[in-house]
């Protein structure tokens, strides 16, 4: 059976771009007989607001989606991105960065990969009494990507470019890699359904699929939407949101035809 699913990132209310995500995502499990889930990926506390979820789940539900199961919730469920990040650290396969984006991006030896500047493996080469020295300071969570890759056999994609990604950071349970990944297989998701953009991070989470012994769901990349300039659909601009067309006026059935559904 496939099983799909819609994860937003509640920093927003829902737009034309993730309403078209989640239509693709929902039709696809629909088409087959499936499941499709909603999950709520919060764990950036900082931007991420309670009203979004709400204003979100009511645009799903008045665009004529339903999913299967209740609504996951990442930020209740901490403990178990910890146990994680805790079982890879113990197999060496994690360790503890205390370096900011400036420290990343002044380092001269940093090359530039999909997410920015390459981490150059500072802190992983910390003696024992130099992390002692840092234990009281907040800390990030890095995969050790070269030792990763010694367990993990042949991928399906090149997870070389993103090094030594962050997978919990200072002030969040987990990074967004580590916490798609678990949920996934928590979940049972068999089918990804994601944007374009996304495909090049798909190889950080095979890493991951493969080290904790996960089910390696397939792939099915769809396009971006954009504005007419070519730019990113944006969670402010007031023209392509859910709740802005409904207060406008616009049915369901119209705001799906804009999105090709």
């Amino acid at each position: 059976m496939i099983v799909t699913r819609f994860a937003p990132s509640p920093t927003g209310l829902l737009h034309l771009g993730s309403a078209y995500a989640a239509l693709f995502a929902w039709t696809k499990a629909r088409a087959a007989g499936g499941r499709f889930l909603l999950r709520i990926e919060d764990i950036d506390t900082q931007r991420c607001r309670p009203d979004f979820t709400t204003a979100i789940v009511e645009d799903l539900r008045w665009l004529g989606l339903d999913w299967d199961g209740g609504l996951r919730i990442q930020s209740e469920h901490a403990a178990e991105y910890d146990a994680v990040i805790a079982t890879l650290a113990a197999r060496g396969l994690a360790y503890r960065c205390w370096c900011s984006r400036a420290d990343i991006q002044a380092h001269a030896s940093a090359p530039h990969g999909p997410e920015g500047a390459i981490y150059p493996g500072t802190c992983r080469l910390l003696s024992a009494a130099e992390q002692q020295a840092r234990a009281g300071e907040p800390f990030a969570w890095r995969l050790h990507l070269a030792a990763a890759l010694r367990e993990t056999g042949p991928l399906t994609r090149d997870p070389r470019p993103f090094g030594d990604v962050v997978i919990g950071r200072k002030h969040t349970p987990g990074s967004y890699h580590l916490c798609v990944t678990h949920d996934d297989a928590l979940q049972g998701v068999s089918l990804v359904t994601r944007a374009v953009d996304l495909e090049a991070a798909t190889a950080i989470h095979e890493v991951l699929q493969r080290l904790m012994g996960w089910p390696v769901p397939a792939y099915e990349f769809h396009r971006l939407l954009t504005n007419p300039d070519g730019t990113r659909l944006a969670k402010r601009d007031r023209s392509v949101g859910i709740r802005a067309l409904r207060e406008d006026g616009y049915s369901p059935a119209r705001v799906r035809a804009m999105v090709g559904f």
